[in-house]
């Protein structure tokens, strides 16, 4: 590609040089997803009068660093694999259009992945040295989300390992940690997180749809094909706030969970923003939306939680 196409690409992606190069290599906008597992799973804690804060910056800062680093993994195993070009868009783009050495976006996924065991080592010493064995776990799945000869995001599993490891082991943690306890109640609070999270990855995939089947992949995208997976998205998000209603009303959330409600607009426009669309950039502010909801959500649920403690209704 010559080098005023690959200009008028990252024009119309609004990507900048410099700082902003490195910014988007950790794909901010997915960050989101590490934050809200933390930060519910701590708040559930909170409720039963069990708060370090230590622990919760330790946790959200290594969750923080193995999202990031599972995305450059991605960034790495995709453009490694053929499948990113400079005409992609919903990547950081620093390989196929900034020139940073493959290597070096490799070399930063194991660093963050070792910071995040430093962290990690902390949090066990403070917690419990079990939380080693599902910490190593959840980094294992985060390299083979993209990474290893089977790699999981080419599968139709991609959707159910991101929410699972993302939304419901995050919170579980996070809980864990604080109280030292783990309950079926904890994990049944965790569902609509999971699928939240979920979501996030199905919009990337409705987007990606095409490319990803010419290059062989097999995500539900593809299987349900493009009408199919918008009614899918739409199920998803419909039971997301069903499972949380149902919650309130058998006492596990807060009437002050009605919050988490808010973001219904966010849902409705990702859902509209992929109806009627084609083209990968077109559905870039619907994948957008989709992310935006996961956090209104999340960071509404935790603060329900958090109203709850000092304002029980």
């Amino acid at each position: 590609m010559s080098s005023i196409q690959n200009q008028n690409i990252k024009a119309s992606l609004n990507e900048r040089e410099g700082f902003q190069v490195w910014w988007r290599l950790l794909r901010p906008h997915t960050l989101t997803a590490a934050f809200v597992p933390v930060f519910v799973g701590t708040m559930l804690a909170a409720i039963e009068q069990s708060f370090d804060f230590w622990l919760f910056a330790a946790m959200l800062l290594a969750s923080i660093l193995i999202q990031a680093a599972t995305n450059m993994f991605n960034e790495y195993y995709d453009y490694a694999r053929g499948l990113d070009n400079e005409n992609s868009v919903g990547i950081g783009g620093t390989i196929v259009r900034d020139g940073i050495r493959p290597q070096m976006v490799l070399l930063l996924a194991l660093s963050f992945f070792a910071a995040a065991g430093l962290l990690g080592v902390y949090i066990c010493a403070s917690s419990s040295w079990w939380v080693a064995a599902v910490g190593l776990v959840s980094m294992l799945f985060g390299y083979l989300y993209t990474g290893g000869p089977f790699p999981i995001a080419y599968t139709p599993l991609g959707e159910l390992t991101a929410g699972f490891f993302m939304g419901t082991i995050i919170i579980a943690i996070s809980y864990f940690i604080q109280t030292m306890t783990l309950t079926a109640d904890v994990l049944i609070v965790s569902v609509p997180v999971a699928i939240f999270v979920g979501c996030i990855l199905l919009a990337n995939n409705i987007r990606d749809r095409v490319n990803d089947a010419e290059n062989g992949r097999k995500t539900l995208a593809i299987l349900f094909g493009h009408q199919g997976s918008i009614r899918f998205l739409t199920a998803l998000f419909a039971i997301a706030y069903l499972w949380t209603a149902v919650l309130m009303i058998i006492g596990l959330l807060p009437w002050w969970s009605l919050l988490t409600f808010i973001s219904v607009g966010k849902a409705r426009k990702a859902i509209q923003g992929f109806t009627g669309k084609k083209e990968p950039l077109e559905m870039m502010p619907a994948m957008k939306a989709t992310a935006q909801t996961n956090t209104i959500y999340g960071f509404l649920l935790g603060l329900s939680l958090l109203i709850q403690l000092y304002f029980p209704l």
